[in-house]
């Protein structure tokens, strides 16, 4: 019960920061403010959580198109300044799936085709203003499953098919009001895997085909406690995880789905002290991550699954000193993170898997100081990413790979301070972001393709949007860094 307590804590907390947020805002007619998931459909049309600058509208679900940057309200699903605070936007079959507030049932899980006729509550799964609190959307076989609580099970995994007839718990796993709380839904060929917690094995990773009796415990990896499966991770058929023991501490593990082939990979850091593998990114036929071997501080490691194959990549920082490889991403095979050395500071690093093709990409703020490089996202060939060069703060950048050829992509904030991209969605060549403005408060970006007209992009100063000259210069700017 106080697990269930908390987590709806966190999630009442994170509506209420929403509406602070707003209430911030500058009133008057302006750009599309503290925009939350972004999400991209065929047309193109990218949907997004975002709060009008006019006084009337909250949080409530916007269309963009990105050809040109105009904007419409698709529902005022919650009319007024509250808004309905869409949250965890997930695309599945031709529509966007999401938890909003109508001010009258509650979080519950909505869809959306982009239009308003095409927007409607899926199912009132828990009546009354409190709300199921969906979450942890997974699209898995003909469904989409989440966690969601009816007020008498407690948070249980629940599936739909955008129905309230096909709308329903799939196993009550952990009888009573307090629920299984199941997380980290990750799908592994016909299986759904996740991590739940139920009175006999305490929180481990269980597997569902998507019925209650194929609903079940893989492995009760700690037997004095909780193994709490993390990070769970696919890489050509087999799942990697962290887990504790008891024995060896947080350290690597891989399943198949069955106990018998679910174990720990290696104990990197030996005994009880833990490796903690972070980061977890699958590259080619490897798994990345960042770990500590007690040896050589935290560094780049991959794995292949086997004991033998689970060894450090590079020993970018030498010694026992810590690298702190982070925000893996994978480009192709190999896997673009940020890293810290002496000579460069926090900046971003490419590996092939070798020590030899482990490089720096660029020495963004030149010397020792740092870029702080992350929010890495693919678009296309390339890697986009925010990053800090010293003299423009943290804007956007690109890379393709190469070292030597890291580029800025927008400077979306003029000056020193940054507009601190993050979100990013690829939109065909083009990407759309969140940014932050002078005023504060953060509004949507786009860098659209080249030869796409941005218009009336939420992009500039706070409270302005930019004419189409100004978008053009934009885009001229943007393209020739390409």
């Amino acid at each position: 019960m106080v697990r269930t307590r908390v987590f709806r804590r966190s999630l009442t907390a994170l509506a209420v920061g929403c509406a602070m947020l707003h209430a911030a805002a500058q009133a008057g007619p302006g750009p599309l403010r503290q925009p939350g998931s972004l999400v991209a459909l065929p047309g193109p049309q990218l949907l997004l959580s975002a709060a009008a600058d006019d006084g009337a509208h909250g949080a409530e679900l916007w269309a963009v198109d990105p050809r040109d940057g105009s904007r419409r309200l698709v529902r005022d699903i919650h009319p007024g300044p509250l808004g309905s605070f869409p949250s965890g936007l997930t695309a599945w079959r031709g529509h966007v799936y999401f938890a909003a507030d109508d001010g009258v049932h509650g979080l519950e899980v909505w869809r959306s085709d982009g239009t308003e006729s095409g927007t409607r509550r899926v199912a009132d799964l828990r009546p009354g203003p409190d709300g199921s609190l969906p979450n942890g959307f997974v699209a898995f076989g003909d469904a989409l499953y989440f966690s969601a609580d009816d007020g008498r099970h407690g948070f249980e995994l629940w599936r739909t098919q955008g129905t309230p007839e096909t709308t329903e718990l799939v196993a009550d796993i952990q009888s009573g009001a307090q629920g299984s709380m199941p997380r980290h839904l990750t799908v592994r060929g016909d299986a759904l895997l996740f991590s739940a917690t139920d009175a006999e094995g305490g929180t481990e990773l269980w597997r569902s085909d998507g019925s209650a009796q194929g609903t079940r415990r893989v492995l009760d990896i700690r037997a004095d406690g909780d193994g709490a499966p993390e990070a769970l991770t696919v890489v050509d058929g087999t799942l990697f995880f962290t887990a504790d023991d008891g024995r060896h501490g947080r350290e690597l593990w891989r399943s198949d789905g069955t106990a018998a082939g679910t174990r720990m990979v290696r104990d990197i850091r030996d005994g009880h002290d833990s490796a903690l593998p972070r980061y977890l990114t699958k590259a080619g036929a490897w798994l990345y991550f960042s770990a500590h071997d007690g040896r050589h501080g935290i560094e780049l490691w991959r794995s292949d699954g086997s004991a033998e194959g689970t060894t450090m990549v590079a020993d970018i920082r030498p010694g026992p000193l810590n690298a702190l490889p982070s925000h893996l991403t994978a480009l192709g095979d190999r896997v673009v993170f940020a890293a810290y050395d002496e000579r460069s500071g926090v900046e971003p690093w490419i590996s092939d898997g070798t020590a030899a093709g482990t490089r720096l990409l660029g020495d963004i703020h030149a010397g020792p100081n740092h870029s702080n490089a992350w929010a890495f996202a693919r678009v296309g060939d390339r890697l986009v990413f925010a990053a800090d060069d010293g003299r423009r703060g943290m804007e956007l950048w690109q890379t393709r790979g190469v070292p030597q050829d890291v580029a800025l992509l927008r400077d979306e904030r003029a000056g020193a301070e940054g507009a601190f991209p993050r979100g990013v969605v690829a939109l065909g060549e083009g990407v759309a972001f969140v940014a932050e403005a002078a005023g504060g408060g953060t509004y949507l970006a786009l860098d659209p393709a080249p030869g796409l007209n941005c218009g009336s992009a939420d992009s500039g100063i706070a409270g302005e949007a930019p004419g189409a000259a100004a978008c053009g210069a934009a885009v001229a700017s943007s393209s020739a860094a390409r």
